[in-house]
């Protein structure tokens, strides 16, 4: 029986190195009770079709929650995204935000 060669080869990935640093997430909430939930969209894939039937689902199972429809920050994905993506924080925090539920769809 021969034996094998053992050959080194050199291996590229193509997906690239990243660009950018690790990204602390803080922690979710434990207890959506009492909570404010906002929706953030881009208004594409039924969005609004299926807010609603999360927000129906979400407060069938937690007491208390208050809704804050993804109208009050616009579309993240249109024509001024950058302005929108710019006055999100301090909406969020002027709507007492504990959540955001974001990218439903497709």
């Amino acid at each position: 029986m021969d034996e094998v060669e053992q050959q080194q080869l050199e291996v590229l990935w193509p997906g690239g190195h990243s660009t950018i640093g690790r990204v602390d997430i803080g922690t979710g909430v434990e207890d959506l009770a009492g909570k404010t939930i906002a929706f953030v969209s881009d208004y594409a894939f039924r969005a609004e079709e299926m807010f609603a039937l999360i927000e129906a689902e979400l407060a069938s199972r937690h007491h208390g929650m208050r809704f804050v429809p993804a109208s009050t920050f616009g579309d993240v994905h249109g024509h001024n995204e950058p302005e929108v993506i710019a006055a999100m924080p301090g909406k969020l925090r002027a709507e007492k935000v504990d959540a955001v539920v974001v990218g439903v769809g497709a």
